[in-house]
């Protein structure tokens, strides 16, 4: 039987195809403030920016690619039954042929109901309009997880991360919560490797912990060799 190796990724590997962070510019995204374009306040307050956004986001997308870090994911799958618990709202993982994709923050190709949670449509990257409805007549909005918002596949990221043999952390610095607790779930004897050019998860350190000073590109291969 293949060894279960759970994979913690978030915007550092896909910052490496040309997606924006975060972080980027002192804290704003394309020159928008997080409260302007990614809380449910925000929404009401101004549904035609925030919508706007992310038909950018979602345009933007399309015109990038996988990396190689993961395309080494996705080749790590003859070795190792691997699960990918990600907090990006991207679709490269998938792209790449990952099998098996969980999603904590929502999905950028991805709209739903605002009034049925449960209708949600991927359309690809197409712009949404505003106008646009699900069939119980309930506007739509974008399939993300707002600041704020409960996160409804947590439940389902600790039953993975507690089946950990082995848990890889890469292209995040785990300090966004719910997410950041998942390293917790791991079993106390599962090996965790962290993949990160500035690391700041030290503080986890029980003897367990392998660091790898690199970026998402260059390290995950490594940490393959290692694990081959």
């Amino acid at each position: 039987m293949k060894k279960h190796l759970v994979v913690l990724s978030g915007a550092g590997i896909s910052a490496e195809s040309g997606l924006k962070t975060f972080r980027d510019e002192g804290g704003l995204w394309e020159q928008h403030r997080v409260e302007e374009v990614a809380t449910p306040e925000a929404w009401l307050a101004n549904p035609e920016l925030a919508n706007r956004f992310y038909n950018l986001r979602r345009s933007q997308l399309a015109e990038v690619w996988p990396n190689a870090a993961h395309l080494s994911l996705k080749a790590l799958e003859s070795n190792f039954a691997v699960s990918i618990i990600t907090q990006n709202v991207d679709d490269l993982h998938e792209r790449a042929g990952s099998s098996h994709v969980l999603h904590l923050h929502g999905e950028l190709r991805k709209v739903r109901s605002t009034g049925d949670p449960s209708h949600i449509t991927d359309i690809g990257y197409r712009e949404l309009s505003l106008e646009e409805q699900c069939p119980k007549g309930h506007p739509l909005r974008p399939h993300i997880v707002w600041f704020g918002e409960a996160v409804p596949m947590l439940e389902r990221a600790i039953t993975i991360a507690r089946a950990a043999d082995i848990l890889l952390v890469v292209g995040t610095s785990l300090n966004v919560y719910p997410a950041a607790g998942l390293i917790h779930e791991a079993p106390v004897d599962t090996p965790i490797y962290l993949i990160d050019p500035a690391p700041e998860m030290l503080r986890y350190n029980g003897g367990r912990l392998k660091v790898i000073n690199e970026k998402a590109t260059t390290g995950l291969p490594m940490v393959a060799q290692m694990l081959s």
